[in-house]
């Protein structure tokens, strides 16, 4: 990535430092005074509106929205724009009615994974635990990667740097307070990243002012939001099915479910992060298509960067860095309590280990993070394994979550109907270059299918696997 310098390297790295031992001591001071395991993996059943909501929205959103949807943008149109805010916030909508049921009929659970093993038994939930936190681990390094590359773009400082100041910052007071510590650092950054957020804003629209609408869009780039163009439809549905598939499978998001004082809290705060996270992840991708309308060659990654920082103020890089990281470390504790707790929970159904498995969760999770420190201070992009996660969590997402509204589905025939989904979709999912699959190009030659089909791969790929297991339901 380009460098532009703005702040110096001793700047950056002095704030990055601040603004982590800040959360690091605010998250151990308050989750001190609520310690106890029931804390650690659900804050003791206690969470109220506001933390919770703000806990929904911090977790969900993280150093991602400054690249993803507006990246997703330049190439997708307006149909990648929409499918990523309504995939980024519809599973939240989805638990306002499976979460409550959850809380329901498996009132002392404390992981999605756990409901899975009490419903179906171990070898399901095997599975489904290996694709959670597979998923998951990818998504830590994503976020530690973006942090990385973003300070860089500031200031030329290195990556590693960021990456072992947050991680190391996240880990002590994750490991320390677990979901309590998590949920209380998530309502500080809550409101400065809302603030912060606001302030870019109105910056980015006065820079842009004159070309930040849909008529300028439709001037410059037209197709980027004609109905004739078919990335508008395939993007936008593979960004939708993806995101919310994925996100389904999300144990931060379950944590917090069982986390909520009553389900009429649990059901408002969803509500409410529903209908809040939508319009930041819009207007996030709508600046990527005004931004590839100003200028065809801008790199995608950059899209919002690239308008943002037409005035290369100080001010603004600050703003810009506070935010960057206040997203990723909010997404760093949950990510990381997230898998400590299916150790914590389920870890002795897969490893026989005589000791404390907090303890052995904690040498894991230190194991991990050493491993994501080190990917992420390559800054390579890790952009595929998360579309195999993604993959992997679409042909699992119906036949676990339909499950629970039926009894025809049995853990055989739920875990036949997932292998299909994977094989189904890994036939067609692309190559690193998205050029051909297994089945087109490898198999059989590109020619013998239609343009559309080998244009689409990854569309086709995520569609198949999400929905041919509907039809292996029946299959004893």
């Amino acid at each position: 990535m380009l460098s532009i310098n703005i702040l110096s390297q001793t700047s950056a790295i002095l704030l990055t430092f601040i603004l982590s031992i800040i959360f690091l001591a605010s998250g151990i001071y308050y989750s001190s005074k609520h310690k106890g395991l029931k804390n650690y993996l659900i804050a003791n059943k206690n969470i109220g509106i506001f933390p919770l909501t703000a806990t929904f929205i911090s977790s969900a959103l993280g150093a991602w929205i400054l690249f993803g949807p507006a990246s997703a943008a330049t190439w997708g149109g307006i149909g990648a724009v929409i499918g990523y805010a309504l995939g980024t916030a519809f599973p939240l909508f989805v638990l306002i009615t499976i979460g409550s049921k959850f809380r329901n009929s498996f009132p002392k659970a404390k992981t999605l994974i756990e409901v899975i093993r009490l419903k179906f038994g171990k070898q399901l939930f095997k599975l489904i635990l290996l694709l959670t936190i597979f998923y998951m681990s990818i998504f830590l390094i994503a976020e530690v990667t973006a942090v990385s590359l973003l300070v860089n773009y500031i200031s030329g400082t290195n990556l590693w740097i960021t990456a072992l100041i947050v991680v190391t910052s996240s880990l002590a007071y994750t490991l320390y307070g677990g979901l309590r510590a998590s949920i209380f650092t998530d309502s500080i950054q809550f409101i400065v990243f809302l603030v912060l957020l606001v302030i870019a804003i109105s910056f980015l629209v006065s820079f842009n002012s004159t070309e930040f609408n849909f008529e300028f869009i439709k001037l410059n780039k037209p197709h980027l939001l004609s109905v004739k163009y078919l990335p508008n439809f395939t993007a936008g549905l593979t960004f939708f099915i993806a995101v919310a598939a994925t996100n389904l499978f999300h144990q931060g998001n379950w944590q917090r479910v069982y986390a909520a004082k009553n389900n009429f809290i649990l059901k408002k705060s969803l509500l409410i992060s529903f209908f809040l996270i939508i319009p930041i992840v819009f207007f996030m991708g709508f600046s990527g298509l005004v931004a590839t309308s100003i200028d065809t060659n801008v790199i995608p990654d950059l899209a919002f960067f690239s308008l943002l920082f037409k005035e290369q103020t100080t001010m603004l890089s600050v703003i810009v860095l506070i935010l960057g990281i206040s997203l990723t470390i909010s997404s760093i504790d949950t990510l990381i309590n997230a898998i400590s707790s299916l150790i914590i929970v389920d870890g002795n159904k897969i490893i026989k280990f005589k000791g404390n498995y907090f303890k052995l969760s904690n040498f894991l999770i230190i194991l991990l993070s050493i491993i994501v420190f080190v990917v992420a201070s390559k800054g390579l992009s890790i952009l595929y394994l998360f579309l195999l996660a993604d993959l992997f969590c679409c042909s699992a997402v119906l036949t676990i979550f339909y499950s629970f509204f039926t009894k025809s589905i049995s853990e055989k025939n739920a875990y036949i109907s997932i292998i299909i989904g994977i094989a189904a979709g890994l036939l067609l999912f692309p190559s690193p270059d998205f050029s051909k699959s297994i089945l087109v190009g490898i198999l059989f030659p590109i020619n013998f299918f239609p343009s559309f089909v080998s244009q689409s791969l990854l569309f086709l790929s995520f569609l198949i696997a999400t929905f041919v297991p509907i039809f292996t339901w029946k299959i004893k």
